[in-house]
Formats: structure tokens, sequence, C-alpha cells
């Protein structure tokens, strides 16, 4: 940790390669909350170089700002453990998508045909073309 228990603004951002305003936004929505000196100006302590920390993992886990106000709200974010398994959900979505993503270019590369012959091919661009609308009953 820091010798100086009262960093700046511009070092706690330096630290962790962040522009200021970041910390400043994330103050703004709650998730920060630094103390203040006699002139009013920011002071991060060694705590808020963890809440720091903890805020990035949670971006890099794909949770908004929203949802890490909610988790860090309390001492113990499973307290909101329905958060957790609301993201969880969203994640294995996109883990599927981005499989079958990954799926149809490695059949695309290891293809010899066209996607016009390719039976594979065929089948995933047909799986994507929307039902023809119902007929209107004539009146």
């Amino acid at each position: 940790m820091s010798r100086n228990p009262a960093m700046t603004i511009g070092e706690l951002a330096g630290r962790f390669g962040l522009p200021t305003n970041v910390l400043r936004h994330w103050e703004s929505v709650g998730l920060l909350a630094p103390a203040r000196d006699a002139g009013g100006h920011r002071r991060y302590g060694p705590a808020d170089l963890r809440r720091v920390a903890v805020i990035q993992m949670g971006k890099e886990a794909g949770l908004g700002l929203g949802a890490l106000c909610r988790l860090l709200s309390t001492p113990d974010p499973m307290d909101h453990a329905d958060v957790l398994v609301a993201h969880l959900e969203t994640l294995e979505r996109r883990i599927a998508h981005a499989q079958a993503a990954k799926d149809l270019i490695e059949h695309a590369l290891g293809c010899p045909l066209s996607f016009d012959e390719c039976p594979h091919a065929r089948e995933q661009i047909d799986a994507r073309i929307p039902p023809a609308p119902a007929a209107r009953p004539l009146r």
C-alpha cells in the first residue's frame, strides 16, 4: 500500500491508469466516498485503493455501475445475490452466442464449399430468416 494514506485524486487515478473524471463519476453515482481535507480536496486511503480494484474487477466481469452500486451498498455482496445470479445468466447467454459464432467461423475456415453450397452454412442462414407473416383473412 501507499506510504501516504491520503492520496490525491490524481495519485489514485494514476495508480490505476484512470482519468480523474472516472473517479469523480464513480463518486457521483455512490461507488466512492473519499474523505476530504480541510480545504475540501478529496483524499484517498488504502480502503479506497481496494474499492477501486473491486470496481474494476466488477466492470471487467461486465457489471454495470448500477449493479456495482447495489452489490457494494452493503458489506457483503451476497446480500444482493439476485444481481449476481442475473448477471451470471447474462454471461451464460453471451458465452453461448460467442461459442456459436466461433463454431461457425471455424467451420467456414475449414469448409471447402461456398456458403451457397455448404449444407451447414445454409442451415445457419435459413435459421436466421424470420418466418413470413401470417396471411390475413379476406373480408
